[in-house]
């Protein structure tokens, strides 16, 4: 199947560059609302399930144990952007449960903000794997380790216990298998699985709507849920995507990036949850069709739609600031 264009780049009014990509909108029971593309085919989801990664971190009872607030929980479904604010909290996890820096296993990498690595290097700082965007989701899993008395040593890898738990967890949200069969290596070091794009939107309802779900798994949901959508600064950072469009939400909107061009969400307001992917894997691609999906599946509020509307929308200026063209998501209809 050829998956169908998402994303136009226009420069001097003509069409430069085509972003194509798949979009799935399915109902806590599977049911399948929207499809645009092959929304059949297994992809790796990445960063885009952290908070399915954290589920486990509530459901123990570590969250609890350790005192995780708002941006804690935030944090632990993060791909932020390694901001001192990031860093720092990430830093009091860690110390909540005994842990110095060095106990992460996500690896070390420069602030995928420009600013914060200016002012890193300007202060005579290196990199760690604080400012890794990993590092929140890391530092839940290690307290998440501490509180249910495993060795944290290698909690990264497949065959961990609480991989093993993680998986266990994703699969029954999902739906899908989650073996080593179908295993990569994500950035940070983790497993990450692929998993068709119906799974991935139908896990992402449940979650949205506790249908399908545990009372305790329902709970641990919506208070992660909540979390990032209170607080989507800590989610991902200033100016990123996902704090643009959960702060326009304001409570009714959690999306979330993973690499490759993959974007997962929910309106829980709907009963819907979404999973997509750009098939280039450009990230400016996914940014542009999630908010017009966004626009779409909200168009009953005009003003919000709007706003959606012109996230879809981007202005492309050069380094004289003159503007050249535009990034736009396609209507979906």
């Amino acid at each position: 199947m050829t998956n169908p264009v998402l994303v136009e780049v226009l420069r001097g009014g003509r069409v430069e560059s085509r972003h194509c990509g798949s979009i799935a909108v399915c109902d806590a029971h599977g049911g399948l609302f929207l499809a645009r593309g092959d929304v059949a085919r297994p992809v790796f989801p990445r960063s885009a399930v952290k908070v399915m990664q954290a589920l486990p971190l509530v459901e123990s009872g570590a969250a609890d144990a350790f005192g995780f607030d708002v941006r804690e929980l935030a944090l632990a479904c993060a791909s932020h952007s390694g901001e001192p604010e990031h860093a720092a909290l990430a830093q009091k996890i860690l110390a909540k449960a005994g842990f110095e820096p060095d106990a992460l296993e996500c690896g070390a990498h420069w602030p995928s903000s420009q600013e914060a690595t200016i002012g890193l290097a300007r202060s005579g700082g290196t990199a760690s794997a604080l400012h890794n965007n990993c590092s929140g989701k890391h530092s839940g899993f290690l307290c998440a380790c501490r509180h249910l008395g495993l060795n944290h040593k290698g909690y990264v890898k497949i065959g961990h216990d609480y991989q093993r738990l993680i998986a266990a967890t994703m699969e029954e949200v999902t739906g899908a298998a989650h073996r080593e069969d179908n295993s990569g290596t994500d950035g940070c070091s983790i497993p990450t699985y692929a998993v068709p794009l119906t799974n991935l939107a139908t896990g992402f309802a449940k979650l949205a709507t506790g249908e399908g779900l545990s009372a305790e798994r329902a709970r641990a949901a919506r208070r992660l849920f909540s979390a990032c959508m209170a607080e989507p600064f800590y989610v991902a950072g200033t100016g990123r995507a996902d704090t643009e469009m959960m702060t326009a939400g304001n409570g009714r909107v959690f999306v979330k990036v993973g690499a490759e061009g993959v974007y997962c969400g929910a309106v829980p307001e709907l009963g819907l949850g979404f999973a997509l992917k750009i098939d280039d894997g450009a990230g400016r691609g996914a940014e542009a069709a999630v908010a017009s999906l966004l626009a779409w599946l909200l168009r009953a509020d005009e003003a919000l739609a709007a706003r959606y509307a012109g996230i879809a929308s981007v202005t492309m200026k050069n380094w004289n600031g003159i503007e050249v063209g535009a990034v736009r998501g396609l209507p979906l209809s």
